[in-house]
């Protein structure tokens, strides 16, 4: 097999033979040779129908035409300028007109650039330290965030890393997810809070659904302890619907992080909130930020087509629910585990019920699920190669790349 040669010359210049953990599939993972459309083209000739469409940001499925048009034009015109362009002002106006909560943003490369300045501009406007995340919830690979997950209503922080001190990881507390009650009691207790970052839907271990009402009272929590409301929505952000899971679920964050669906799955990340707060930013403010690939004009250019094709086709996300309810209920009888869906994200997760936070989640049969994604792989539909990501699907996605997906999950 050709990948199993690649993957054997990766371990000798790839730290574990890959550029991401996630991609170390066992025994060896398949190498991509192109893609369009739903559809995964290997280095061993094999076809395979994408769940997984670059976790999250493919809602348009891979090579779509539109936004390689724009990409097209764009290197026709030069890739990098290292100066500020027009594209950056309309990719920002047109963010922040889907965004009730967002009056200023600033564009990075990153989801993970996009969350640590977040983090940094929410200690630099409130002049505190410690900031409260969930417990597994996943922001990126950067100090403040790279903590492990504890066992109790609140927990502080311990580092999930080699490399990261023991004093950063001092400064973050985790809360479980739907738990009102334990990020009451620690706010208040602990008046050293900048901010509460999470992800509204938790997406990096699930899906995993706020329970009703708990996303207002987190919203009501946070502002009664004057501590910063952070919505990650780099993978929610145009994922769940333009204006992403706070319009969704009617909640005005005080800071907002999105991802690489603004840039048609170019590299960018955003965050952006309260004028207020933004407007501490350098260079207006003191908080730093900066980046020779802030604001890219090719992610710029790609985000703008992706943005208008949205605009002009909503309708498309309630098709891809209604792929995503056809799943569901195509699930057999036997079906012992969970299924759990919203939009175009899902998850089957091999417990008996959904799962309400981290824990639950980690509750889940891996050993049935390992089974369950090589027997997806053989059959021709990658999936997540973890029981705690989530599958996606996109517009891409037709009748027959439908009918296989659902094929496969008749043996869950």
């Amino acid at each position: 097999m050709k990948s199993e040669e690649l993957f054997t010359t990766a371990k000798t210049c790839l730290p574990g033979g890959v550029s991401s953990p996630v991609r170390a599939i066992k025994p060896y993972p398949f190498y991509v040779k192109s893609a369009s459309g739903a559809v995964l083209k290997t280095e061993d000739g094999a076809s395979l129908i994408d769940c997984c469409m670059g976790y999250g940001p493919l809602l348009l499925g891979h090579a779509n035409p539109v936004i390689q048009k724009a990409i097209e034009a764009q290197l026709d015109a030069g890739w990098l300028y290292g100066t500020p362009t027009k594209l950056e002002i309309d990719l920002a106006q047109r963010i922040i007109r889907d965004h009730s909560s967002i009056e200023m943003l600033r564009c990075v490369s990153t989801g993970l650039e996009a969350t640590l300045a977040a983090i940094r501009l929410a200690r630099g406007f409130t002049g505190k330290c410690g900031i409260v995340k969930l417990e597994g919830g996943f922001h990126g690979a950067h100090d403040a965030v790279l903590i492990a997950a504890g066992s109790g209503a609140t927990t502080h922080g311990t580092p999930d890393s080699l490399g990261v001190p023991p004093s950063f990881a001092a400064q973050t507390r985790q809360v479980p997810y739907n738990d009102t009650e334990a990020l009451e009691e620690l706010l208040s207790k602990d008046k050293e809070i900048a901010a509460f970052i999470l992800e509204p839907v938790m997406g990096n271990i699930g899906p995993i659904l706020p329970d009703d009402g708990y996303l207002a009272a987190v919203r009501e929590i946070t502002a009664a302890h004057d501590v910063l409301l952070i919505f990650d929505e780099v993978i929610t952000g145009y994922r769940l619907g333009i204006g992403g899971a706070q319009k969704k679920y009617g909640i005005k964050p005080d800071l907002t992080t999105l991802g690489k669906i603004t840039g048609g799955g170019l590299p960018i990340g955003v965050f952006g909130g309260r004028r207020d707060i933004m407007e501490l930013i350098s260079p207006s403010g003191g908080v730093y930020n900066a980046g020779t690939f802030n604001g890219n004009p090719l992610s710029m250019a790609a985000g703008i087509a992706t943005n208008v094709y949205l605009h002009e086709n909503e309708s498309l996300y309630g098709k891809l629910d209604e792929k995503t309810r056809a799943i569901e209920e195509s699930l057999p009888a036997k079906a012992s585990g969970s299924f759990v869906r919203l939009g175009s994200l899902f998850k089957y997760f091999f417990r008996s019920t959904a799962p309400g936070n981290y824990l639950e989640a980690k509750q889940s049969d891996t050993a049935a699920f390992r089974v369950f994604f090589e027997h997806a792989l053989k059959s021709g539909v990658f999936i997540p190669p973890s029981q705690f990501e989530t599958n996606f699907l996109s517009t891409a996605h037709d009748a027959s790349s439908m009918e296989k997906i659902i094929s496969v999950y008749q043996h869950v």
